[in-house]
């Protein structure tokens, strides 16, 4: 009898416990993202100049040179002269701080990983709102700098992708010198998610195989921060 009290005591100890922790870990969490939040919130605005590559076997596009422009909380247009206009729309952006900009989600800890060389902790983001377009938004942080190494996204319609982004004269800020775009061709419907405006009307000839990934990448050169920028730019 007494040995089965202690086995009863050991269990709801280790019950409490797992719970206490689990608690504790989704408090982190919380408490992480709030921090990158904080940090990108300092940045209002900005002006980027930087070089796009593309490379998606359907649309073939020159390496551009383009224009960025940014307004807290998530106004994003990216413009190249003579060419393609692209803008983001929807859930996706290529801002690092587009997926914390809106506050209506559940914060969920899942471990920690490694991003390269780079230790990062784990968390996902899961939308309140269950007509959402995100399902789920999985982020990976560098918690030393409070920065977003990475962010893979599951959407209803546009299957799943990820931004990729690697730091350096603006990480300060929490601004990335490189990000990429990377999508399965066969699930992402890009018009829905990145417009496209052809100077000659013509788009080029869709190939048959789709069943690939898609790249746009983007390096910066420079970035005026927190300038000003009028709300025309994203009309």
């Amino acid at each position: 009898m007494q040995t089965r009290f202690y086995i009863r005591a050991i269990v709801l100890f280790s019950v409490l416990l797992c719970g206490a922790t689990a608690h504790a870990f989704a408090q982190d969490a919380a408490a992480l993202i709030k921090k990158v939040k904080e940090k990108l919130e300092k940045v209002s605005n900005y002006e980027a100049n930087g070089m796009m590559r593309t490379n998606v076997s359907f649309i073939k596009v020159p390496d551009s040179k383009i224009t960025v422009y940014y307004k807290n909380p998530d106004k994003f247009r990216i413009k190249k002269e003579n060419g393609i206009s692209i803008m983001p729309k929807g859930s996706v952006s290529l801002n690092p701080g587009t997926s914390l900009s809106d506050e209506n989600y559940t914060t969920v800890a899942a471990g920690t990983g490694k991003i390269g060389d780079q230790p990062v902790s784990i968390v996902k983001l899961l939308p309140l709102d269950e007509k959402s377009e995100v399902v789920v938004s999985t982020l990976y942080i560098d918690e030393k700098d409070l920065l977003i190494r990475k962010v893979i996204t599951t959407t209803r319609n546009n299957g799943t992708y990820e931004i990729e982004m690697s730091y350096g004269k603006y990480m300060s800020w929490g601004l990335p010198d490189k990000v990429a775009f990377i999508f399965n061709t066969k699930d992402y419907k890009l018009p829905k998610g990145l417009a496209f405006d052809y100077d000659t009307g013509e788009k080029p000839a869709p190939v048959n195989d789709k069943n690939q990934k898609g790249r746009v990448e983007i390096t910066y050169s420079s970035y005026s921060i927190n300038k000003g920028i009028s709300d025309k730019i994203f009309q």
